[in-house]
């Protein structure tokens, strides 16, 4: 029987793991995390999915509970400046499209659309830009203001697509959530990993401890980050690079004060693209965090600090900055034998779409649906590498997506993203988009956490618009479509004007 986990490493891939293994299994399963106080974490502020909700709910955590232990805020989208042209930007939101006589609100916008395309299409971006909150001070969400026409209805649609994520400081995620587990049964081991044991067939035996000596177990989480040193440096699996087709490899990270209570909390990430790459803001309770995800190819790391304090922390030369490798790409099983690697250790592609707690969650979701027993099954172990694998090449093909639809061309950085190479299957899809919208089976076919819409959204954001709608549009009248477009208009100049600060409602929760 397979009842001794042993996770190595902690951070947010660690206790992530842990917790949600604790909360499926309870005391079926003992769960031991080893981590060093001698390595230390990235320590940036974390951008997430809307799905990151369906992890605090497994946990019976509410969200009062623990954001505002984390610095929490809210995330309604994602505003992408400067990516078309400088000046320009556009929301990727938590928000499915409405539809009128069988097609999307983006197929009309092609034939009816007179604005930008994400103002004209979703209510989001009216409460990003009014720095709104996806709660009334009630705590009722924000669906519960509308007057019940168009919006009540597309709204309660959204259950699946959750309207909003969350900005945490990941450091404080991982120490509420060790707090959380320990307190539930979880074993707690800090201490140094000297070795890593292993039997006659190449399966991991122990992990040997400076203080602990040899803690054994029946199955081992690699959660050590990029050094994977369960599944690459003991187990020797094979990492295959990204770097080909997403050359960032690098960033440099700052956490800047801001007066929240003067200047509000914007409830969106913010991606704005710089010479040799791009620059995110995370908007926290107390601060921001900003990092330049750049490629050393173009940008030295004293290049890229520099760019990054001009941009987003003038005159603050005291604040300390982050530089950090990153290892672009996944490895080609993210288990072997009875090692599972989940969070860095696995796969990583630059965040640019908030992925990072994503292939977390999902991997320990699957971990949890093919979980073993003394049997060892190899089509558990092999359907979870194939929904990983899928997942994580999805996500790939997407954000290359976002460089080669990209309308910059003013540095030689920008300009070698019309020249890399792209996914197989991505070109087809592209060449398609350039003649009429994408539908449900012009994207990625497997689970990779975008739908239709967010592919759709960037395109059109981005600038990569087709010639014209689809020749059925003209051939339909066009009322219901510019009824829906009213309602989006509507609706979201009622919910601006109901709904509570994004900084109102957090602070009511501290």
């Amino acid at each position: 029987m397979v009842n001794r986990v042993v996770i190595v490493g902690g951070g947010t891939a660690g206790w992530m793991t842990a917790t949600y293994l604790r909360a499926a299994f309870g005391d079926r399963v003992d769960v031991t995390l080893v981590e060093s106080k001698r390595v230390g974490t990235i320590g940036v502020g974390e951008a997430t999915f809307s799905t990151v909700r369906h992890f605090f709910d497994f946990l019976g955590l509410d969200e009062r509970e623990w954001l505002p232990k984390c610095a929490g805020s809210y995330k309604l989208a994602i505003r992408f400046e400067n990516w078309r042209e400088p000046g320009h930007h556009f929301y990727h939101p938590f928000e499915r499209l409405r539809v009128a006589d069988g097609f999307n609100l983006a197929e009309w916008w092609l034939a009816e659309g007179t604005g930008e395309y994400d103002q004209d299409c979703f209510v989001t971006p009216a409460l990003c830009e009014a720095q709104r909150s996806p709660r009334n001070l009630d705590g009722s969400l924000f669906a519960a203001n509308l007057d019940g026409s168009l919006g009540r209805s597309t709204l309660a649609e959204q259950r699946a697509q959750f309207p909003y994520a969350y900005h945490f400081d990941a450091d404080l995620l991982a120490k509420f959530l060790a707090e959380y587990g320990v307190e539930r049964g979880i074993r707690h081991v800090t201490d140094d990993v000297l070795e890593v044991g292993q039997d006659e067939r190449g399966w991991i035996s122990h992990v040997r401890t400076r203080e602990h000596g040899d803690i054994t177990g029946d199955l081992f989480v690699d959660c050590t980050g990029f050094r994977g040193m369960l599944i690459n440096q003991t187990l020797g699996e094979r990492f295959d690079s990204f770097q080909d087709v997403l050359p960032n490899n690098r960033a440099v990270a700052l956490r800047v004060p801001r007066d929240v209570e003067r200047l509000g909390i914007n409830p969106y990430t913010t991606a704005t693209a710089a010479p040799n790459g791009w620059i995110w803001t995370i908007p926290l309770f107390a601060r921001n965090g900003h990092g330049y995800v750049y490629s050393d190819e173009y940008c030295t790391p004293e290049e890229a600090e520099r760019t990054l304090r001009e941009f987003v922390a003038p005159g603050q030369d005291d604040l300390q900055a982050n530089h950090i490798r990153m290892r672009i790409g996944r490895n080609e099983r993210s288990w072997v034998n009875n090692c599972v690697a989940i969070g860095l250790s696995s796969a990583f592609v630059e965040p640019l779409e908030s992925t990072g707690i994503f292939f977390i969650q999902h991997g320990i979701e699957q971990l949890v649906k093919h979980f073993p027993d003394e049997r060892w099954d190899p089509t558990l172990r092999d359907n979870y590498n194939a929904r990983v694998g899928h997942v994580v090449d999805g996500v790939k093909e997407f954000l290359v997506l976002h460089y080669r639809c990209a309308q910059r061309n003013d540095t030689p950085y920008w300009k070698e993203t019309d020249l890399r190479p792209i996914p197989d299957g991505l070109g087809e899809r592209l060449e398609t988009a350039s003649r009429v919208l994408l539908d449900d089976n012009g994207i990625y076919p497997y689970y990779h956490g975008f739908e239709l819409y967010s592919w759709n959204t960037m395109l059109l954001g981005l600038g990569a618009v087709p010639p014209g709608p689809r020749p059925a549009l003209p051939l339909i009248d066009p009322t219901n479509a510019r009824a829906e477009f009213a309602g989006v208009r509507r609706d979201a100049a009622q919910l601006v004007s109901a709904l509570p600060s994004a900084y109102e409602y957090l602070s009511s929760i501290q």
